[in-house]
Protein backbone atom coordinates (compact mmCIF):
# COMPACT_ATOMS: atom_id res chain seq x y z
CA UNK A 1 0.00 0.00 0.00
CA UNK A 2 1.48 3.73 -0.80
CA UNK A 3 0.16 6.74 0.51
CA UNK A 4 0.46 10.27 -1.39
CA UNK A 5 -0.64 13.37 0.54
CA UNK A 6 0.63 17.01 -0.36
CA UNK A 7 4.25 17.85 0.78
CA UNK A 8 5.99 21.23 -0.11
CA UNK A 9 7.89 19.66 -3.17
CA UNK A 10 4.84 20.61 -5.95
CA UNK A 11 2.19 17.69 -4.77
CA UNK A 12 -0.90 17.76 -5.77
CA UNK A 13 -2.17 21.20 -3.81
CA UNK A 14 -5.86 20.72 -3.35
CA UNK A 15 -6.68 16.91 -2.79
CA UNK A 16 -5.76 13.88 0.03
CA UNK A 17 -5.81 11.00 -1.84
CA UNK A 18 -4.43 7.55 -0.93
CA UNK A 19 -3.41 5.00 -4.18
CA UNK A 20 -2.09 1.49 -3.97
CA UNK A 21 0.71 -0.58 -5.66
CA UNK A 22 -0.35 -3.08 -8.02
CA UNK A 23 3.48 -4.67 -9.20
CA UNK A 24 5.69 -4.18 -6.25
CA UNK A 25 8.49 -6.27 -7.98
CA UNK A 26 9.34 -3.87 -10.48
CA UNK A 27 9.39 -0.88 -7.70
CA UNK A 28 12.52 -2.97 -6.86
CA UNK A 29 14.35 -1.22 -10.23
CA UNK A 30 15.03 2.12 -8.69
CA UNK A 31 16.89 3.16 -12.00
CA UNK A 32 14.22 2.35 -14.88
CA UNK A 33 11.61 3.45 -12.87
CA UNK A 34 10.68 6.34 -14.41
CA UNK A 35 9.79 4.30 -17.67
CA UNK A 36 6.75 2.80 -15.95
CA UNK A 37 5.43 6.29 -15.52
CA UNK A 38 6.29 7.41 -19.26
CA UNK A 39 2.56 6.93 -20.19
CA UNK A 40 -0.96 7.16 -18.35
CA UNK A 41 -1.75 3.60 -19.49
CA UNK A 42 1.78 2.33 -18.19
CA UNK A 43 1.46 4.15 -14.79
CA UNK A 44 -2.26 2.93 -13.84
CA UNK A 45 -0.58 -0.83 -14.54
CA UNK A 46 1.55 -0.19 -11.80
CA UNK A 47 -0.86 2.51 -9.13
CA UNK A 48 -4.08 2.44 -8.17
CA UNK A 49 -6.13 4.90 -6.64
CA UNK A 50 -8.17 3.91 -3.58
CA UNK A 51 -8.71 7.40 -1.75
CA UNK A 52 -9.79 11.00 -3.34
CA UNK A 53 -10.87 14.00 -0.98
CA UNK A 54 -10.96 17.41 -2.05
CA UNK A 55 -9.61 20.53 -0.24
CA UNK A 56 -12.73 22.82 -0.17
CA UNK A 57 -11.04 26.08 -0.71
CA UNK A 58 -7.18 27.16 -0.90
CA UNK A 59 -7.31 28.57 2.98
CA UNK A 60 -7.82 24.79 4.00
CA UNK A 61 -5.22 23.98 1.69
CA UNK A 62 -2.66 26.38 2.53
CA UNK A 63 -3.41 24.90 6.69
CA UNK A 64 -2.64 21.10 5.26
CA UNK A 65 0.40 21.96 3.62
CA UNK A 66 1.56 23.96 5.98
CA UNK A 67 1.35 21.32 8.37
CA UNK A 68 3.53 19.26 6.53
CA UNK A 69 6.31 21.74 5.83
CA UNK A 70 5.91 21.73 9.25
CA UNK A 71 6.22 18.15 9.62
CA UNK A 72 2.76 18.72 11.82
CA UNK A 73 -0.32 16.17 10.54
CA UNK A 74 -3.26 18.11 9.87
CA UNK A 75 -6.58 16.65 11.30
CA UNK A 76 -7.92 15.69 7.49
CA UNK A 77 -5.49 13.75 7.03
CA UNK A 78 -5.73 12.03 10.54
CA UNK A 79 -9.05 10.80 9.64
CA UNK A 80 -8.44 9.26 6.28
CA UNK A 81 -5.05 7.26 7.57
CA UNK A 82 -7.71 6.06 10.79
CA UNK A 83 -9.95 5.03 7.59
CA UNK A 84 -6.96 3.14 5.89
CA UNK A 85 -5.35 1.73 9.26
CA UNK A 86 -9.09 0.08 9.75
CA UNK A 87 -8.73 -1.46 6.14
CA UNK A 88 -5.23 -2.47 5.58
CA UNK A 89 -3.41 -1.73 8.86
CA UNK A 90 -0.69 -4.87 8.13
CA UNK A 91 0.57 -3.40 5.22
CA UNK A 92 3.28 -0.20 4.72
CA UNK A 93 2.64 3.39 3.56
CA UNK A 94 5.08 5.35 1.55
CA UNK A 95 5.85 8.50 2.99
CA UNK A 96 7.47 11.50 0.70
CA UNK A 97 8.26 13.34 4.07
CA UNK A 98 10.73 11.30 6.75
CA UNK A 99 9.10 13.49 9.62
CA UNK A 100 5.87 13.21 8.68
CA UNK A 101 6.52 9.53 8.73
CA UNK A 102 7.63 9.69 12.15
CA UNK A 103 4.41 11.49 13.35
CA UNK A 104 2.24 9.18 11.57
CA UNK A 105 4.14 6.26 13.04
CA UNK A 106 3.94 7.72 16.90
CA UNK A 107 0.30 8.39 16.80
CA UNK A 108 -1.60 6.18 14.30
CA UNK A 109 0.94 3.11 15.05
CA UNK A 110 1.33 2.90 11.01
CA UNK A 111 4.20 1.45 9.54
CA UNK A 112 6.04 4.04 7.07
CA UNK A 113 8.66 4.00 4.62
CA UNK A 114 10.61 6.60 3.09
CA UNK A 115 13.42 5.71 0.72
CA UNK A 116 15.16 6.33 -2.73
CA UNK A 117 12.06 4.23 -4.02
CA UNK A 118 9.25 6.28 -2.29
CA UNK A 119 11.00 9.56 -3.89
CA UNK A 120 10.97 8.20 -7.65
CA UNK A 121 7.47 6.69 -7.27
CA UNK A 122 6.33 9.84 -6.19
CA UNK A 123 7.97 11.86 -8.93
CA UNK A 124 6.05 10.06 -11.49
CA UNK A 125 2.82 10.11 -9.85
CA UNK A 126 2.81 13.71 -10.01
CA UNK A 127 4.15 13.47 -13.86
CA UNK A 128 0.55 11.48 -14.70
CA UNK A 129 -1.31 13.01 -12.11
CA UNK A 130 -3.90 14.60 -14.57
CA UNK A 131 -4.55 10.88 -16.27
CA UNK A 132 -4.52 8.84 -12.55
CA UNK A 133 -7.18 11.23 -11.45
CA UNK A 134 -10.34 11.33 -13.43
CA UNK A 135 -12.53 14.87 -13.80
CA UNK A 136 -9.61 16.99 -12.94
CA UNK A 137 -8.89 19.59 -15.66
CA UNK A 138 -5.91 20.46 -16.66
CA UNK A 139 -6.07 24.30 -16.33
CA UNK A 140 -7.89 24.43 -12.91
CA UNK A 141 -5.37 22.33 -11.98
CA UNK A 142 -2.58 24.95 -12.51
CA UNK A 143 -4.88 27.89 -10.99
CA UNK A 144 -4.71 26.27 -7.92
CA UNK A 145 -1.16 25.14 -7.60
CA UNK A 146 -0.26 28.89 -8.50
CA UNK A 147 -3.13 29.84 -5.84
CA UNK A 148 -1.43 27.80 -3.20
CA UNK A 149 2.26 28.21 -3.78
CA UNK A 150 2.04 32.15 -3.82
CA UNK A 151 0.04 31.56 -0.80
CA UNK A 152 2.58 29.27 0.99
CA UNK A 153 4.95 31.66 -0.41
CA UNK A 154 3.70 34.32 1.60
CA UNK A 155 3.57 32.45 4.78
CA UNK A 156 7.16 31.47 4.03
CA UNK A 157 8.11 35.27 4.23
CA UNK A 158 5.83 35.25 7.64
CA UNK A 159 4.62 39.15 6.66
CA UNK A 160 3.26 40.47 9.51
CA UNK A 161 1.62 43.67 10.22
CA UNK A 162 4.65 44.79 12.90
CA UNK A 163 7.36 44.25 9.57
CA UNK A 164 5.48 46.39 7.54
CA UNK A 165 8.29 49.37 6.66
CA UNK A 166 5.97 51.25 4.55
CA UNK A 167 4.66 53.25 7.73
CA UNK A 168 7.94 54.29 8.24
CA UNK A 169 8.10 55.67 5.00
CA UNK A 170 4.70 58.11 5.57
CA UNK A 171 5.94 58.90 9.23
CA UNK A 172 9.33 59.90 8.50
CA UNK A 173 8.17 62.04 5.43
CA UNK A 174 5.64 63.51 7.50
CA UNK A 175 7.54 64.63 10.44
CA UNK A 176 9.99 66.58 8.04
CA UNK A 177 6.69 68.37 6.10
CA UNK A 178 5.65 69.04 10.17
CA UNK A 179 9.04 70.62 10.97
CA UNK A 180 8.94 72.58 7.71
CA UNK A 181 5.39 73.77 8.58
CA UNK A 182 6.22 74.64 12.29
CA UNK A 183 9.25 76.84 11.63
CA UNK A 184 6.98 78.63 8.79
CA UNK A 185 4.03 79.34 11.39
CA UNK A 186 6.46 80.21 14.34
CA UNK A 187 8.19 82.51 12.38
CA UNK A 188 5.04 84.02 10.94
CA UNK A 189 3.65 84.32 14.72
CA UNK A 190 6.74 86.19 15.78
CA UNK A 191 7.15 88.77 13.47
CA UNK A 192 3.00 89.25 13.62
CA UNK A 193 2.73 89.64 17.24
CA UNK A 194 6.15 91.53 17.04
CA UNK A 195 4.74 94.37 15.85
CA UNK A 196 2.65 94.90 19.55
CA UNK A 197 5.42 93.89 21.95
CA UNK A 198 8.90 93.06 20.11
CA UNK A 199 10.62 93.13 23.20
CA UNK A 200 8.93 89.68 24.01
CA UNK A 201 10.89 87.92 21.48
CA UNK A 202 14.21 88.66 22.29
CA UNK A 203 13.47 87.28 26.14
CA UNK A 204 11.67 83.92 25.16
CA UNK A 205 13.96 81.82 23.15
CA UNK A 206 11.62 78.99 22.87
CA UNK A 207 8.89 79.05 20.22
CA UNK A 208 6.67 76.67 22.18
CA UNK A 209 6.50 78.82 25.49
CA UNK A 210 6.66 81.65 22.85
CA UNK A 211 3.24 80.57 21.28
CA UNK A 212 1.55 79.92 25.25
CA UNK A 213 2.51 82.86 26.53
CA UNK A 214 1.05 84.80 23.46
CA UNK A 215 -2.32 82.58 23.94
CA UNK A 216 -2.50 83.38 27.51
CA UNK A 217 -2.17 86.74 27.75
CA UNK A 218 -2.96 88.21 24.18
CA UNK A 219 -2.70 92.31 24.95
CA UNK A 220 0.84 93.60 26.75
CA UNK A 221 -0.78 95.24 28.99
CA UNK A 222 -2.66 92.08 30.32
CA UNK A 223 0.93 90.72 31.62
CA UNK A 224 0.92 93.18 34.42
CA UNK A 225 -2.53 91.44 36.15
CA UNK A 226 -1.45 88.10 34.37
CA UNK A 227 0.17 84.88 36.08
CA UNK A 228 2.46 83.31 34.00
CA UNK A 229 4.21 81.15 36.66
CA UNK A 230 3.00 77.74 34.78
CA UNK A 231 4.85 78.45 31.59
CA UNK A 232 7.73 81.34 32.88
CA UNK A 233 9.93 80.77 35.63
CA UNK A 234 10.06 83.69 38.02
CA UNK A 235 13.17 85.87 36.56
CA UNK A 236 11.77 85.59 33.05
CA UNK A 237 8.30 86.38 34.17
CA UNK A 238 9.68 89.26 36.29
CA UNK A 239 11.57 90.89 33.20
CA UNK A 240 8.64 90.38 30.43
CA UNK A 241 6.58 92.73 32.86
CA UNK A 242 8.91 94.89 33.44
CA UNK A 243 9.41 95.21 29.39
CA UNK A 244 5.63 95.29 28.84
CA UNK A 245 5.25 98.78 30.48
CA UNK A 246 8.04 100.19 28.76
CA UNK A 247 7.47 98.51 25.35
CA UNK A 248 7.61 100.67 21.82
CA UNK A 249 5.29 98.57 19.77
CA UNK A 250 2.46 100.15 18.29
CA UNK A 251 -1.25 99.49 19.25
CA UNK A 252 -2.96 96.65 17.76
CA UNK A 253 -6.91 95.98 17.65
CA UNK A 254 -8.65 93.18 19.59
CA UNK A 255 -9.37 91.17 16.17
CA UNK A 256 -5.84 91.13 15.46
CA UNK A 257 -4.90 89.86 18.76
CA UNK A 258 -7.55 86.95 18.21
CA UNK A 259 -5.89 85.77 14.92
CA UNK A 260 -2.71 85.97 16.62
CA UNK A 261 -4.15 83.93 19.33
CA UNK A 262 -5.57 81.62 16.63
CA UNK A 263 -2.12 80.89 14.95
CA UNK A 264 -0.96 80.16 18.41
CA UNK A 265 -3.57 77.80 18.80
CA UNK A 266 -2.09 75.91 15.67
CA UNK A 267 1.44 76.12 16.73
CA UNK A 268 0.79 74.23 19.95
CA UNK A 269 -1.66 71.41 18.16
CA UNK A 270 0.86 70.63 15.51
CA UNK A 271 3.90 70.33 18.33
CA UNK A 272 1.74 67.97 20.17
CA UNK A 273 1.07 65.88 17.22
CA UNK A 274 4.86 65.92 15.91
CA UNK A 275 5.49 64.43 19.78
CA UNK A 276 3.15 61.93 19.46
CA UNK A 277 4.08 60.88 15.40
CA UNK A 278 8.11 60.85 17.30
CA UNK A 279 7.02 58.54 19.30
CA UNK A 280 5.07 56.37 17.16
CA UNK A 281 8.14 56.48 14.73
CA UNK A 282 10.44 55.14 17.59
CA UNK A 283 8.63 51.87 18.67
CA UNK A 284 7.79 51.07 15.13
CA UNK A 285 11.36 51.23 14.49
CA UNK A 286 12.18 49.39 17.00
CA UNK A 287 9.81 46.74 15.98
CA UNK A 288 11.07 46.47 12.87
CA UNK A 289 14.66 47.48 12.49
CA UNK A 290 15.79 47.38 16.15
CA UNK A 291 19.29 46.82 15.62
CA UNK A 292 19.48 49.83 12.98
CA UNK A 293 18.01 51.72 15.49
CA UNK A 294 20.65 51.03 18.28
CA UNK A 295 23.27 52.02 15.56
CA UNK A 296 22.66 54.95 14.35
CA UNK A 297 19.62 56.21 15.87
CA UNK A 298 15.62 56.20 15.05
CA UNK A 299 15.63 59.05 13.01
CA UNK A 300 18.82 58.43 10.96
CA UNK A 301 17.38 54.71 9.94
CA UNK A 302 13.90 55.91 9.10
CA UNK A 303 15.50 58.25 6.47
CA UNK A 304 17.81 55.53 5.23
CA UNK A 305 14.73 52.65 5.09
CA UNK A 306 12.78 55.84 3.04
CA UNK A 307 15.63 57.26 1.19
CA UNK A 308 16.16 53.45 -0.32
CA UNK A 309 12.29 52.79 -0.26
CA UNK A 310 12.02 49.59 1.89
CA UNK A 311 14.07 47.74 4.54
CA UNK A 312 14.78 44.91 2.06
CA UNK A 313 15.94 47.00 -0.70
CA UNK A 314 18.70 48.85 2.34
CA UNK A 315 19.45 45.74 2.72
CA UNK A 316 20.45 44.87 -0.48
CA UNK A 317 23.07 48.04 -0.73
CA UNK A 318 26.70 47.21 0.29
CA UNK A 319 28.40 49.46 2.86
CA UNK A 320 30.16 51.75 0.91
CA UNK A 321 26.72 52.60 -0.73
CA UNK A 322 24.77 52.75 3.10
CA UNK A 323 27.77 55.34 3.73
CA UNK A 324 27.10 58.27 1.15
CA UNK A 325 23.15 57.43 0.80
CA UNK A 326 21.64 61.12 0.59
CA UNK A 327 24.40 62.89 -1.05
CA UNK A 328 24.46 61.70 -4.67
CA UNK A 329 24.42 65.17 -6.28
CA UNK A 330 27.78 65.28 -4.12
CA UNK A 331 28.94 62.22 -5.49
CA UNK A 332 28.10 62.86 -9.39
CA UNK A 333 29.44 66.12 -9.08
CA UNK A 334 32.83 65.21 -7.51
CA UNK A 335 33.03 61.98 -10.15
CA UNK A 336 32.20 64.83 -12.99
CA UNK A 337 34.67 67.40 -12.25
CA UNK A 338 37.61 64.46 -10.89
CA UNK A 339 37.80 65.54 -7.56
CA UNK A 340 37.73 63.94 -4.02
CA UNK A 341 33.87 61.80 -3.64
CA UNK A 342 31.68 62.96 -0.72
CA UNK A 343 32.79 60.68 2.53
CA UNK A 344 29.28 60.61 4.51
CA UNK A 345 25.52 61.07 3.31
CA UNK A 346 22.73 60.51 6.05
CA UNK A 347 24.81 58.89 8.37
CA UNK A 348 26.64 62.09 8.93
CA UNK A 349 23.57 62.86 11.58
CA UNK A 350 24.40 59.87 13.47
CA UNK A 351 25.54 60.97 16.96
CA UNK A 352 28.72 58.36 16.74
CA UNK A 353 29.57 60.68 13.19
CA UNK A 354 28.55 64.01 15.30
CA UNK A 355 30.50 63.60 18.52
CA UNK A 356 33.85 62.78 16.59
CA UNK A 357 36.39 65.11 15.66
CA UNK A 358 36.69 66.51 12.03
CA UNK A 359 39.40 64.71 11.55
CA UNK A 360 37.86 61.07 11.96
CA UNK A 361 34.62 61.41 10.83
CA UNK A 362 35.67 59.99 7.66
CA UNK A 363 36.84 57.32 9.05
CA UNK A 364 34.38 56.48 11.64
CA UNK A 365 31.46 57.28 8.76
CA UNK A 366 32.99 54.34 7.16
CA UNK A 367 33.52 52.04 9.95
CA UNK A 368 29.65 52.81 10.92
CA UNK A 369 28.25 52.23 7.58
CA UNK A 370 29.89 48.59 7.74
CA UNK A 371 28.61 47.61 10.92
CA UNK A 372 25.52 49.44 9.71
CA UNK A 373 24.99 47.70 6.82
CA UNK A 374 25.41 44.08 8.44
CA UNK A 375 22.95 45.26 11.62
CA UNK A 376 20.30 45.94 8.14
CA UNK A 377 20.57 42.51 6.55
CA UNK A 378 19.69 41.07 10.04
CA UNK A 379 16.76 42.96 10.83
CA UNK A 380 15.47 42.81 7.19
CA UNK A 381 15.98 38.55 6.79
CA UNK A 382 16.59 37.86 10.67
CA UNK A 383 14.07 36.21 12.03
CA UNK A 384 15.23 36.87 15.61
CA UNK A 385 14.08 40.81 16.71
CA UNK A 386 16.75 41.10 20.12
CA UNK A 387 18.88 44.13 19.73
CA UNK A 388 22.02 42.67 20.49
CA UNK A 389 23.52 42.40 17.86
CA UNK A 390 23.42 46.59 17.38
CA UNK A 391 24.52 47.04 20.29
CA UNK A 392 27.68 44.84 20.21
CA UNK A 393 28.56 46.42 16.69
CA UNK A 394 28.02 49.78 18.62
CA UNK A 395 30.49 49.19 21.38
CA UNK A 396 33.11 48.10 19.13
CA UNK A 397 32.46 51.48 17.04
CA UNK A 398 32.73 53.36 19.91
CA UNK A 399 36.19 51.57 21.24
CA UNK A 400 37.51 52.20 17.62
CA UNK A 401 36.09 55.80 18.17
CA UNK A 402 38.09 55.85 21.41
CA UNK A 403 41.66 54.59 20.03
CA UNK A 404 41.36 56.85 16.85
CA UNK A 405 40.54 60.11 19.91
CA UNK A 406 43.75 58.88 21.58
CA UNK A 407 45.94 58.72 18.91
CA UNK A 408 46.17 54.67 19.11
CA UNK A 409 47.34 53.22 16.46
CA UNK A 410 45.77 49.16 15.64
CA UNK A 411 46.91 47.76 13.04
CA UNK A 412 44.13 44.78 11.94
CA UNK A 413 45.81 41.60 11.36
CA UNK A 414 44.72 38.00 11.02
CA UNK A 415 43.18 37.38 14.36
CA UNK A 416 43.23 41.46 14.84
CA UNK A 417 44.51 41.80 17.83
CA UNK A 418 47.98 42.39 17.57
CA UNK A 419 48.96 45.97 18.26
CA UNK A 420 51.02 47.94 16.25
CA UNK A 421 54.57 48.43 17.20
CA UNK A 422 55.40 51.34 15.25
CA UNK A 423 57.97 53.91 16.66
CA UNK A 424 55.85 57.64 17.27
CA UNK A 425 56.83 59.93 14.32
CA UNK A 426 58.84 63.20 15.76
CA UNK A 427 59.48 65.95 12.62
CA UNK A 428 62.36 68.03 13.35
CA UNK A 429 61.97 70.92 11.45
CA UNK A 430 65.14 72.78 10.27
CA UNK A 431 63.11 76.18 9.26
CA UNK A 432 65.53 79.30 10.81
CA UNK A 433 63.20 81.25 13.28
CA UNK A 434 63.00 85.24 11.82
CA UNK A 435 64.86 87.50 14.55
CA UNK A 436 62.83 90.58 14.23
CA UNK A 437 65.34 92.77 16.75
CA UNK A 438 67.34 93.83 13.66
CA UNK A 439 63.90 95.75 11.74
CA UNK A 440 64.06 98.19 14.11
CA UNK A 441 66.42 101.41 13.78
CA UNK A 442 66.27 102.85 17.06
CA UNK A 443 68.91 102.41 18.99
CA UNK A 444 69.59 99.52 21.61
CA UNK A 445 70.65 101.41 24.30
CA UNK A 446 69.11 104.87 25.23
CA UNK A 447 71.28 108.04 25.07
CA UNK A 448 71.97 108.14 29.12
CA UNK A 449 72.98 104.74 29.15
CA UNK A 450 75.48 105.13 25.96
CA UNK A 451 76.96 108.88 27.51
CA UNK A 452 77.55 106.78 31.02
CA UNK A 453 79.33 103.83 29.61
CA UNK A 454 81.33 106.82 27.58
CA UNK A 455 82.52 108.10 30.86
CA UNK A 456 83.77 104.91 32.54
CA UNK A 457 85.47 104.49 29.80
CA UNK A 458 87.68 107.84 29.53
CA UNK A 459 88.21 107.36 33.22
CA UNK A 460 89.59 104.20 32.73
CA UNK A 461 91.76 105.88 29.77
CA UNK A 462 92.87 108.50 32.47
CA UNK A 463 94.14 106.27 34.79
CA UNK A 464 95.54 103.96 32.39
CA UNK A 465 97.67 107.09 30.75
CA UNK A 466 98.93 108.12 34.74
CA UNK A 467 100.20 104.96 35.21
CA UNK A 468 101.84 104.49 31.50
CA UNK A 469 103.51 108.34 32.47
CA UNK A 470 105.29 107.12 35.85
CA UNK A 471 106.57 104.17 33.99
CA UNK A 472 107.92 106.38 31.53
CA UNK A 473 109.74 108.70 34.06
CA UNK A 474 111.58 105.81 36.02
CA UNK A 475 112.88 104.56 32.74
CA UNK A 476 114.57 107.55 31.69
CA UNK A 477 116.03 108.41 35.10
CA UNK A 478 117.63 104.54 34.53
CA UNK A 479 118.41 104.74 31.14
CA UNK A 480 120.07 108.23 30.25
CA UNK A 481 123.67 106.73 29.80
CA UNK A 482 122.48 103.73 27.24
CA UNK A 483 122.80 104.11 23.38
CA UNK A 484 121.08 105.58 20.70
CA UNK A 485 119.67 102.29 19.73
CA UNK A 486 117.64 102.09 22.96
CA UNK A 487 116.16 105.52 22.84
CA UNK A 488 114.69 103.80 19.56
CA UNK A 489 113.40 101.03 21.11
CA UNK A 490 111.70 103.72 23.14
CA UNK A 491 109.77 105.34 20.67
CA UNK A 492 108.73 102.41 19.42
CA UNK A 493 107.32 101.49 22.57
CA UNK A 494 105.96 105.08 22.62
CA UNK A 495 104.24 104.30 19.43
CA UNK A 496 102.54 101.18 20.11
CA UNK A 497 101.42 102.49 23.46
CA UNK A 498 100.09 105.56 21.53
CA UNK A 499 97.99 102.72 19.36
CA UNK A 500 96.54 101.10 22.34
CA UNK A 501 95.68 104.51 24.12
CA UNK A 502 93.72 105.02 20.83
CA UNK A 503 91.87 102.12 20.27
CA UNK A 504 90.75 101.86 23.96
CA UNK A 505 89.59 105.67 23.35
CA UNK A 506 87.08 104.37 20.73
CA UNK A 507 83.58 105.34 21.69
CA UNK A 508 80.32 104.45 19.27
CA UNK A 509 79.43 106.66 16.41
CA UNK A 510 76.19 107.93 17.86
CA UNK A 511 77.99 109.74 20.73
CA UNK A 512 77.11 113.12 20.73
CA UNK A 513 79.39 116.02 19.94
CA UNK A 514 80.47 117.32 22.97
CA UNK A 515 81.87 113.74 23.91
CA UNK A 516 84.09 113.66 20.96
CA UNK A 517 85.32 117.59 22.10
CA UNK A 518 86.30 116.36 25.42
CA UNK A 519 88.05 113.23 24.32
CA UNK A 520 89.85 115.16 21.71
CA UNK A 521 91.41 117.91 24.51
CA UNK A 522 91.76 114.87 26.65
CA UNK A 523 94.31 113.57 24.39
CA UNK A 524 96.68 116.67 23.50
CA UNK A 525 96.69 116.88 27.17
CA UNK A 526 98.06 113.42 27.44
CA UNK A 527 100.87 114.40 24.15
CA UNK A 528 101.91 116.91 26.09
CA UNK A 529 102.75 114.77 29.20
CA UNK A 530 104.24 112.55 27.07
CA UNK A 531 106.59 115.21 25.24
CA UNK A 532 107.54 116.64 28.88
Amino acid sequence: MGGFTPSGEGAEPEAEFDRGVLNEKKLQEVDSLWKEFETPEKANKIVKLKHFEKFQDTTEALAASTALVEGKLSKNLKKILKKIVAKDAHEQLAVADAKLGGVIKDKLNLSCIHSPMVTELMRGIRSQIEGLITGLPSREMAAMCLGLAHSLSRYKLKFSPDKVDTMIVQAISLLDDLDKELNNYIMRCREWYGWHFPELGKIITDNLTYCKCVRKVGDRRNFASSDVSDILPEEIEEDVKAAAEISMGTEVSEEDINNIIHLCDQVIEISEYRTQLYDYLKNRMMAIAPNLTVMVGELVGARLIAHAGSLLNLAKHPASTVQILGAEKALFRALKTKRDTPKFGLIYHASLVGQTTAKNKGKISRMLAAKTALTIRYDALGEDTSAEMGAENRLKVETRLRHLEERGIRRISGTGKALARADKYQNKSEIKVYDPSGDSTLPAVSKKRKIQEVEEQEAGVAVKAKKFKAEMKEETNVEEDEPVKKKKKKKEKKKQAEEEEELTEEVPTSSTVENTEKKKKKKKKVKDEDED
